[in-house]
């Protein structure tokens, strides 16, 4: 079954007597959009999506989180470090821009907050993650500059967290030594937490049924969260055999 089959499977139980803007938004964001390379998933949030409540709450949220995290950053912050985030901001902004086929005609694309944090530790991810969706939403037009603390909190802030302490507690239970099994799940949850959390933040603005672009985004983002712990995995598995120095604490734990 298509994604579009899937979601009008739960639009017809729950959300079919919704108006058809609301379902057209509903595909545009659980199924992605069309382009000439095909179905690409959607990540970020546009200007329009949210209401006024629900993107000030989340900008706040945003701005409180980064601000400390930039106060933790800079107090260990080494200077070898800065053109590491350099590099890392880069490869993953380069990264973005390739789209990975999943089911049928649909792709995805690695988000990277899971391969930065480990790397680089959750705060200073945060802050690479949150250069990217700027610049992305500044000069691409890839997502709104309203909803700009949306997306940051979706990606920047909570997909890297959740994957970094997931990967932790992950990696603790298996015992001392590097767990590439621990790197993919954990880059995997990450996508499925941000993608419930934008769907939530839809909810909660009335843009969409709150079960059917819930459904309709875990559906679908289980798919490319493969492909995002996947690539993490070898990326991270890779760089660990050639620079473990390289690693948040020198070591992967």
């Amino acid at each position: 079954m298509s994604c579009r089959g899937f979601l009008k499977v739960i639009w017809d139980l729950v959300g079919g007597r919704q108006e058809e803007g609301q379902y057209l938004a509903a595909v545009y964001f659980a199924c992605g959009y069309q382009d000439h390379q095909g179905v690409k998933g959607k990540m970020h949030i546009p200007d329009g999506f949210l209401d006024l409540k629900t993107w000030v709450g989340t900008t706040a949220v945003s701005i409180g989180a980064l601000t400390y995290g930039v106060r933790a950053t800079r107090e260990r912050l080494q200077e070898r470090e800065i053109p590491f985030m350099a590099v890392m901001a880069a490869f993953i902004f380069a990264a973005q821009m390739i789209n990975f086929p999943i089911v049928g005609a649909t792709s995805g694309h690695l988000i990277g907050g899971v391969l930065a944090a480990i790397l680089l530790g959750p705060w200073t991810a945060s802050i690479v993650m949150t250069t990217i969706l700027v610049i992305q939403a500044l000069l691409f037009g890839d997502g709104g500059i309203t909803v700009l603390g949306a997306n940051v909190l979706n990606m920047a802030l909570v997909s890297p967290f959740l994957g970094y302490y997931l990967y932790r507690w992950l990696s603790g239970r298996a015992g001392s030594g590097f767990r590439p099994g621990a790197v993919f799940v954990a880059a995997w949850i990450s996508v499925l937490g941000a993608a419930a959390l934008m769907a939530v933040q839809l909810g909660l603005s009335g843009t969409i049924n709150l079960t059917t672009v819930l459904s309709g985004m875990l559906f679908w983002h289980f798919f490319i969260g493969i492909g995002e712990g996947l690539i993490t995995m070898v990326v991270v598995s890779y760089l660990y055999r050639v620079r473990p120095d390289l690693f948040h604490g020198t070591t992967v734990v």
